[in-house]
């Protein structure tokens, strides 16, 4: 028995919690994802169904969050997520859904409005993901969690990361478009799957 002892006390000391990342590491790590799901968030603006589109926004920014959390072991719950990011949005910029809804409504006027619906919808998708993302990074970072999240203590870092994620959305629309392009029409993958593709 002893033999026997040994392997396994051999095999649990290899699979023993491995160090965290550095600090720097993780964030470049957060970062990425940041990019990756700002790209995700903005091909969905391109879904030509009102409403849909919307759906598929508030679910490429949950699975941003639940990356995030998981990079910065944090507990994930969707239920939270979704209330973090309402009270975010709804409470930082209200303002900031009436012009997305009223974006996503307009695809219902055939061929204008679902130009002028999809371009706008592609810049507010991609800068309100970048914004969220980069204020949990932030928030996470200093050890925050879900339940510790307070919308009107981040206030202003949220609008600033807004303004600043239209200047990135604006950079990458050209590549939302061709991801968009690209995932449209693939069998059996939900836009949200589809743009937020790894």
């Amino acid at each position: 028995m002893t033999d026997q002892a040994r392997p396994d006390s051999a095999a649990d000391a290899g699979t023993a919690e491995a160090e965290p990342p550095a600090p720097e590491a993780r964030h470049a790590a957060a970062e990425r994802l940041v990019h990756q799901y700002t790209l995700g968030a903005m091909a969905v603006g391109l879904v030509p169904v009102p409403l849909v589109d919307l759906a598929a926004l508030v679910a490429v920014q949950l699975k941003m969050l639940h990356g995030l959390a998981g990079l910065y072991d944090i507990d994930f719950k969707a239920d939270l997520g979704r209330s973090a990011v309402a009270s975010l949005v709804g409470g930082v910029l209200p303002g900031a859904m009436a012009p997305t809804l009223a974006a996503s409504l307009s695809k219902l006027i055939p061929v204008s409005g679902q130009l002028l619906g999809g371009g706008t919808l592609v810049i507010l998708n991609g800068a309100a993901t970048y914004a969220i993302g980069k204020v949990f990074i932030q928030h996470f970072a200093a050890g925050g969690t879900f339940l510790t999240f307070d919308p009107e203590a981040v206030r202003d870092y949220f609008e600033q990361q807004f303004e600043a994620g239209k200047q990135v959305a604006a950079e990458l629309k050209p590549k939302a478009r061709r991801r968009a392009e690209k995932t449209e029409g693939v069998p059996g993958a939900s836009a949200a799957e589809q743009s937020a593709g790894e």
